[in-house]
């Protein structure tokens, strides 16, 4: 059976039965599915000025001040500011 990366094109056998070819490609697919939605919502955790304040233990008006020296940039800057956890992880780090 073939064993290529993201391969869509099915090569049928001279007397390999259909199911031996679809099921480990559905297997196949299920575990990409399954760590694309882990990857997904890891990363696309957003975060409030308060939800930041708390997780970085700092008050809302030094991560204000943060935000007014552009050291951290919201993801959303129009209305309510949102930032990605990622984003404030790094800005935790530096």
């Amino acid at each position: 059976m073939y064993k290529g990366n993201y391969a869509f094109a099915i090569k049928v056998v001279k007397g390999q039965k259909m199911n031996d070819i679809i099921i480990p490609l559905i297997e196949r697919l299920d575990k990409i599915e399954s760590l694309i939605k882990k990857t997904t919502t890891s990363k696309s955790k957003l975060m409030t000025i308060r939800d930041v304040s708390e997780y970085s233990s700092m008050s809302q008006v030094s991560v204000r001040r943060a935000i007014q020296k552009g050291i951290l940039k919201p993801f959303k800057d129009i209305g309510k500011k949102l930032f990605r956890k990622d984003d404030v992880d790094r800005w935790l780090n530096k």
